[in-house]
């Protein structure tokens, strides 16, 4: 599933094995995340993790920075 773009904000939901799993890309994307200085809204579910991407600083838009998280988001 690719990024929708929902009310100003780059939408995507991730599936896992298992709690563990997911708990582990979580936490590869809060590392990414502080490395960009640019950080998610999230929830996880069990093994769903869905996260939404906004420039707060920006009047809650989409920007350049939430796409180029959300594509390093996508290599992990």
């Amino acid at each position: 599933m690719d990024w929708k773009n929902e009310n100003n904000k780059l939408y995507k939901t991730f599936e896992f094995e298992d709690f563990s799993v997911a708990f582990g890309f979580m936490t590869r994307v809060a590392l990414l995340a502080e490395q960009q200085n640019h950080h998610p809204s999230w929830k996880n579910t069990y093994n769903v993790v869905e996260i939404w991407l906004t420039s707060h600083d920006e009047d809650d838009v989409v920007t350049d920075k939430d796409r180029r998280l959300a594509q390093a988001i996508d290599k992990l």
